[in-house]
């Protein structure tokens, strides 16, 4: 049995499932290993003891650790943008964060930081490219094997390519659809299955009601079409089926699903790049008519928003908390746009 199988168990057994990490080392392979009835066996003993231990060794599958750490988090594409305000977010929050991200070494130059600011350990950098299964599963066995498992998973990567239907090749639209639908399939998949294991053992026990969340990071975009850029509105319009339909699922298992749909990040990179942003692109296509700086088109879409401004990373935050919070809503999509797109 590995330890990305057995960490998982034991931090729900240890912790119900509320405010401990399960760190596993030297974990060993063990011939029918029954994990389940082992450690539902050994479960009221481990909770007596867990608060005044620091390592608990199971024979046949290994040494673990009990680390002190609050609640674990995971944000993919959280190096940069919506990704690395939440990240921040969750980090004032409490949480033990992991910067899920394709740059590695933004990752880690950003774990480092956050971790001088805060005098302590609450970010750690893990490498992964959602639209590839083997680095999704690698990504997830590594943060088990730090953590013991994750309370929140934040499906935060994706990428655009905006283009005409007429135009668009179909190289581009499955680069879209393939980060940004099929990458959220892959995590979920892998993710599920670490929080199944960890919540059969935390419920047992369990004082209150204890899910774990997953939310997908979706777009406006995912409620209403969007003129050439329909690979990358057709992947969000599909992320909320999958959502609604994982959370159909995974309810079962403690398992809270949800979507969260952002207005525009006006001040991210994709809107703000001096070279290749969405302003400096709208300027010198005479896209906004009487438009003479990029200032002049920022004011143009800014105007388009009922509230006057566009999306921020506390916005966004500030819905991912209330969907962590409140226990009796899953499969949602929450409109974070200003006003700009409505529920009908």
């Amino acid at each position: 049995m590995k330890a990305e199988n057995i960490a998982p168990v034991l931090r729900g057994l240890t912790f119900n499932g509320e405010t401990g990490a399960v760190v596993c080392f030297d974990a060993a392979e063990s011939e029918g290993a029954d994990v389940l009835s082992l450690t539902a066996d050994a479960a009221l003993e481990l909770e007596k003891i867990a608060s005044n231990i620091k390592r608990v060794s199971v024979k046949g599958l290994g040494s673990f650790v009990i680390g002190e750490a609050g609640r674990v988090a995971v944000v993919t594409g959280g190096a940069q943008g919506f990704g690395a305000g939440l990240v921040r977010q969750l980090v004032k929050n409490g949480y033990f964060v992991f910067i899920a991200d394709m740059n590695l070494k933004g990752a880690e130059s950003f774990a480092s930081e956050l971790n001088a600011e805060n005098k302590k350990d609450v970010a750690s950098a893990v490498e992964v490219n959602v639209a590839d299964e083997a680095s999704v599963e690698k990504m997830i066995d590594q943060i088990v094997l730090k953590t013991g498992g994750l309370d929140l998973f934040v499906n935060n990567a994706g990428v655009l390519k905006a283009g005409s239907v007429k135009e668009q090749n179909l190289a581009d639209f499955e680069f879209v659809t393939k980060v940004n639908y099929t990458g959220y399939f892959l995590c979920v998949k892998y993710v599920s299955r670490v929080m199944a294991a960890q919540n059969t053992a935390a419920i047992k026990g369990a004082k209150g009601e204890y899910y774990a969340d997953i939310i997908q990071i979706n777009s406006k975009s995912g409620l209403e079409g969007s003129k050439k850029n329909g690979a990358y509105a057709g992947g969000k319009f599909g992320g909320i089926g999958l959502t609604q339909s994982f959370a159909l699922e995974l309810v079962t298992d403690n398992i809270k699903v949800n979507s969260i749909c952002p207005g525009n990040f006006f001040e991210g990179p994709l809107w703000s790049d001096p070279d290749r942003g969405l302003f400096v692109q709208y300027l010198n296509t005479g896209k906004v008519p009487g438009a003479k700086t990029v200032e002049d088109v920022k004011a143009f879409y800014e105007a388009k928003v009922p509230m006057g401004r566009g999306c921020q990373p506390e916005d966004i935050a500030k819905a991912l908390f209330y969907l962590v919070d409140q226990k009796y809503e899953t499969g949602q999509a929450l409109p974070v746009t200003g006003g700009q797109v409505m529920l009908k």
